[in-house]
């Protein structure tokens, strides 16, 4: 029997978040935006093309793919942490028949939700822009911001849960978000990079993301795609395996 008790926590999120949805939007959309036209066009002006396209259309996949990232990551950190330490929304709804688990994975298919709202924005964009070589196969990128939202709002349950105060984010940040940024394959191909550093990199769940959009863009299938989903699958359920587990504790304690 398949338990929906997490819908009233997604369904509560939604309606809070439906009251600011277009600020929202447009603060998702700002920095990638930026980073997308400033680079693209400033870089592209010198780079012309890598691998073989235009920098533009090969910069457009990576910048998607950061924006999710970066929507869930926050979704799951500055959001979360409020509704369960500040507001205390989440002690109010633990006196209802909901249980923990009820409450974390409602916050965890929102968060995903509100991600891929963010990168539908942007898709929107790279769609506006003709970024994109078959629309049939831009549109199978729908399932793959879906994955990456729960992949990285996986992870952001467990660092909030763990979490002193909002401070401690600018540790994840600089330690696991900006590496992966920068070394993932954002804004140049990572085969680019030292053999030992692009070693480390295909450990990182934002390359299998990259790896899985950039090709459907450029309009062709990825390569390997069952080992990218499955990576991306596998952090998003360990993050939220290991976020409830330690958001348990931190609750008992």
């Amino acid at each position: 029997m398949i338990d929906f008790n997490w819908f009233p926590v997604w369904q509560r999120n939604f309606l809070v978040w439906k009251k600011l949805a277009m600020p929202s939007l447009l603060g998702n959309l700002a920095d990638p935006m930026l980073y997308m036209l400033g680079l693209g066009y400033g870089l592209g002006g010198l780079l012309h093309q890598v691998n073989g396209v235009p920098y533009l259309h090969f910069l457009a996949a990576g910048t998607l793919c950061y924006s999710v990232m970066n929507s869930a990551t926050f979704e799951t950190l500055y959001s979360a942490f409020s509704r369960m330490h500040v507001q205390k929304t989440w002690d109010a709804i633990l006196n209802t028949p909901l249980t923990l688990r009820d409450v974390v994975m409602g916050e965890w298919l929102w968060a995903a939700a509100k991600s891929l709202l963010s990168g539908v924005a942007i898709m929107l964009v790279i769609w506006v822009l003709g970024l994109y070589t078959s629309f049939p196969l831009s549109l199978a990128l729908l399932p793959v911001i879906v994955l990456t939202g729960l992949c990285f709002a996986g992870l952001g349950l467990t660092v909030n849960a763990v979490s002193p105060n909002y401070d401690f984010f600018l540790y994840y940040f600089t330690l696991a978000i900006t590496p992966m940024v920068l070394l993932g394959g954002v804004f140049y191909p990572s085969t680019a990079l030292p053999a030992w550093l692009a070693t480390a990199a295909a450990w990182l769940p934002l390359t299998h993301a990259i790896e899985l959009a950039r090709p459907l863009l450029l309009g062709h299938w990825p390569d390997a795609i069952a080992l990218h989903v499955a990576v991306l699958l596998g952090y998003g359920l360990a993050g939220f395996a290991l976020g409830l587990q330690l958001t348990r504790k931190r609750l008992l304690r």
